[in-house]
């Protein structure tokens, strides 16, 4: 019995490239829809502190010690507080010591404390819209700034040669005039925060700026936001939603 004969493929080599093209296309295409709905899955942590206490606080649990001769400190902010009133955003205090403390004043000004006299930021107000905010500083020059959503203030020169010690507690929420206690409701946070990163170095501008934007910088090392374990005290709600 003859064999049959092969039968040739309808389509020339031109139609045969480009069928190809298309099935590589959609599979680029696939792939990138995929990535999308992945990272629209990355949990977000916010912490919403619904009214003015003297008892509900957040502690933060650092990755290391705190024995820092520099830093950068980043979180995103929301309050609709108003009118001649402080506001803590962070505190940072050891058994003697308020180590570190970050504030708004009463004028609206923005302002970080290192055990004694504080450096002070004239800045737009923070409102009820998300502020990305960042403080830096570095000991061996005393170089002190303030970005606000990606824009930096002018340098400042502050507490020059000096060390932040080790040893204490971070509370997100109120200021401990003494160790874990104290708290003045007139001054505790109301609104909401999220995204609190900390590291033992300056950011650079650019790293700073692209963080604000959200792209994917450098995970902090004194606290990583994702993983920073947090205690809750009082009337303070941890929510979680994704991007």
């Amino acid at each position: 019995m003859l064999a049959s004969p092969r039968r040739s493929s309808p389509l020339g080599p031109d139609a045969r490239q480009l069928r190809f093209d298309k099935m590589r296309l959609q599979a680029v295409l696939t792939l990138c829809a995929s990535s999308m709905v992945l990272a629209g899955s990355v949990p977000i942590r916010t912490l919403v502190f619904p009214t003015e206490t003297s008892t509900s606080f957040i502690e933060m649990v650092p990755l290391k010690p705190l024995n820092l001769r520099a830093f950068t400190l980043c979180m995103r902010v929301a309050t609709e507080l108003k009118g001649e009133r402080e506001i803590i955003l962070f505190a940072y205090r050891t058994r003697h010591y308020d180590e570190l403390n970050v504030w708004r004043e009463l004028d609206g000004r923005l302002s970080f404390y290192l055990s004694g006299e504080g450096v002070f930021f004239e800045v737009p107000q923070l409102g009820a819209l998300e502020t990305h905010l960042c403080v830096t500083w570095d000991s061996s020059s005393g170089a002190a700034a303030l970005f606000m959503n990606g824009r930096k203030s002018l340098t400042k020169i502050y507490k020059k040669g000096h060390s932040v010690n080790s040893g204490g507690k971070v509370l997100i929420g109120q200021d401990p005039d003494s160790y874990l206690g104290d708290f003045d409701a007139k001054q505790s946070f109301v609104g909401e925060m999220s995204d609190i990163n900390m590291w033992d170095s300056v950011l650079s501008d650019r790293t700073i700026q692209d963080m604000y934007s959200g792209k994917r910088v450098p995970k902090g090392n004194v606290f990583e936001w994702e993983t920073t374990e947090l205690k809750v005290n009082g009337d303070v709600e941890v929510i979680t939603h994704e991007l």
